[in-house]
């Protein structure tokens, strides 16, 4: 009887070292993870599987609302840049009215 218990106590102190290493530790985690994913999966998949939904949802809108707001931003460019060659049109246009004198019909 003595042996048996023996026995136990040198699987203890064998489990206790192997818990220790952190290569075992891996392992163990592993072994656990393979062993329960057919367990645990089929539990989870519905909440991943929305999880997973919403994502691609907010990805999709996200990628509308960027193009939008790059249409936007282009539309606004566009229009900073007309605005801006009117302006350099009618300056021009001063500019060369001020310094071409004009001839009254007296000195032609």
């Amino acid at each position: 009887m003595q042996e048996m218990y023996q026995g136990a106590t040198g699987l203890r102190q064998r489990i206790a070292q192997l818990s220790a290493n952190p290569n075992a530790q891996a392992i163990a985690i592993g072994v656990t993870a393979v062993a329960l994913t057919p367990v645990v999966l089929p539990l989870v998949k519905p909440v991943l599987k929305a999880t997973i939904k919403s994502g691609v949802t907010l990805f999709e809108k996200a990628k509308v609302a960027m193009a939008e707001t790059g249409e936007m931003v282009a539309d606004i460019a566009a229009e900073a840049k007309a605005e801006a060659l009117t302006e350099a049109q009618k300056r021009a246009s001063l500019k060369s009215a001020i310094s071409t004198p004009q001839l009254s019909p007296n000195q032609e």
